[in-house]
C-alpha cells in the first residue's frame, strides 16, 4: 500500500511523493529525485530533521538521542531517514525546495468556463488532462496570463485531485487577470504552477472557526468539500465578511455544504453601514457565542491584510490564544503567505 506524502518546503513549494509500505521517507524522496537534507542516513547526525504536521508513522529505535531527543519526537519532529509512514502525511522541510533539487510543478490546463458573480468576482474553471493536480485544501497556484509574461496567484476552491479546477477571483477593474477573463474563449490554454503555500487544512481534532474576507472564501470552499467526506466532525463555523451586499457571492454553495456537513454552519457579515443585511460591521463583531471555545479551537483566517490584523488584535484583546491559528493575507492581485501556529 502506498502513502501520499506532502513535502512542504521553506519557500512555500509543496511536492507530493508516494511512499511504499515499509519505506522510509528519505528513501522514497530520493527514489523520486527529491534530495532531502541528509548526511548519514543512519539516525546519527540529525541533518534530515523535519516536522510531521499530520499523519501516522513509526520512527523505530535505530537513532540516537543526539539526532532526535524524546522531547523533539513528542513535539512532532522526525528524522526522514527513519520515518516509516503508515498513512498519508504532511511534512514541513526547513529548507528551500531548490536546495533539494526540486521546485515548482506546472501543468497545462484549458479554460472551461468563466462565470461572473455580478461585479464582485468571477469563477474560473480550468480543465486538466488526466488526474488533477494534488494539493492540500487551502493552498494556491500561480496562473499565467497568456501573452503577458505575468501570473496571478489564486487559491483553489475545488476539491483536491479533481480534473476540473475552480478559482474564485476578485474582479479588479482594469486588472490584468480580470481584463483577460472578460474576453477569454473556452479552450484557451493556460499554465498552472504549484501548489504553494502553508495555509491548508490540518487534521480536525477540535472545533474549527473559519474567517473569510471577500474572495478569501475560496480556500474554505476547498476545505469544506474535503470535510464533507469526514464523519463525526466537531462543530465548524465559517464567518464570511464582505464590504458590500454585492460582494456576498457563492452563498448558495455554502448553503449546500451546510446541508451536507453535519455540524457546519456559517454567518455572513456586510461592512457597509448602508446595507440592509441583518449583520453589519466587521467579522469580529459577529463571532458566534462560544465559537472560540476558551481557546480550544483551530482558527483559519483568509482575507486582506487589514482584516487579518484586526482579527489578531481582537484575539489579543479578548485574551484568547487558539490551540492553532493559521492565516493567509492577500491583495487582489497577488496573495502573500504568512502563517502562525
Amino acid at each position: 500500500m502506498n502513502h501520499r506524502i506532502a513535502l512542504n518546503f521553506e519557500d512555500g513549494v509543496t511536492r507530493f511523493i508516494d511512499c511504499k509500505d515499509g519505506e522510509k521517507v528519505l528513501d522514497a524522496a530520493f527514489r523520486q529525485r527529491i534530495n532531502l537534507p541528509m548526511d548519514c542516513s543512519d539516525g546519527v547526525c540529525g541533518t534530515c530533521k523535519c516536522r510531521a504536521e499530520s499523519g501516522r508513522y513509526d520512527m523505530g529505535d535505530d537513532y540516537i538521542d543526539d539526532a532526535l531527543t524524546s522531547d523533539e519526537a513528542a513535539d512532532g519532529l522526525v528524522l526522514t531517514c527513519q520515518m516509516v509512514p503508515s498513512s498519508d502525511c504532511v511534512i514541513s522541510v526547513p529548507v528551500a525546495s531548490t536546495l533539494c533539487k526540486t521546485g515548482h510543478a506546472s501543468v497545462q490546463a484549458t479554460v472551461a468556463s468563466v462565470v461572473p458573480q455580478g461585479d464582485a468576482a468571477l469563477v474560473l474553471e480550468l480543465d486538466v488532462q488526466g488526474d488533477g493536480p494534488v494539493f492540500l485544501p487551502g493552498q494556491y497556484v500561480n496562473i499565467g496570463v497568456p501573452g503577458s509574461g505575468q501570473h496571478r496567484s489564486y487559491s483553489f476552491s475545488s476539491l483536491p485531485g479533481a480534473a476540473r479546477l475552480q478559482f474564485l477571483i476578485k474582479r479588479v477593474p482594469g486588472g490584468l487577470m480580470s481584463s483577460w477573463l472578460d474576453t477569454v474563449a473556452a479552450g484557451t490554454a493556460v499554465e498552472v504552477t504549484g501548489p504553494l503555500g502553508s495555509f491548508y487544512l490540518r487534521d480536525v481534532q477540535r472545533p474549527v472557526l473559519m474567517l473569510a474576507g471577500g474572495t478569501g472564501l475560496a480556500p474554505f470552499l476547498s476545505m469544506l468539500q474535503v470535510l464533507e467526506s469526514h464523519s463525526a466532525l466537531p462543530p465548524i463555523h465559517l464567518v464570511y465578511g464582505v464590504t458590500r451586499d454585492a460582494d456576498l457571492v457563492m452563498v448558495d454553495a455554502l448553503e449546500a455544504l451546510a446541508a451536507r456537513i453535519p455540524g457546519f454552519a456559517f454567518t455572513t457579515v456586510v461592512a457597509d453601514e448602508a446595507s440592509t443585511h441583518p449583520r453589519r460591521g466587521w467579522v469580529t463583531q459577529h463571532l458566534p457565542e462560544g465559537c472560540l471555545n476558551e481557546g480550544d479551537v483551530d482558527v483559519y483566517l483568509c482575507g486582506p491584510p487589514p482584516m487579518v490584523d484586526a482579527v489578531r488584535r481582537h484575539l489579543d484583546e479578548v485574551g484568547v490564544r487558539p490551540a492553532s491559528f493559521h492565516y493567509e493575507k492577500f491583495t487582489p492581485s497577488q496573495p502573500s503567505q504568512d502563517r502562525a501556529a
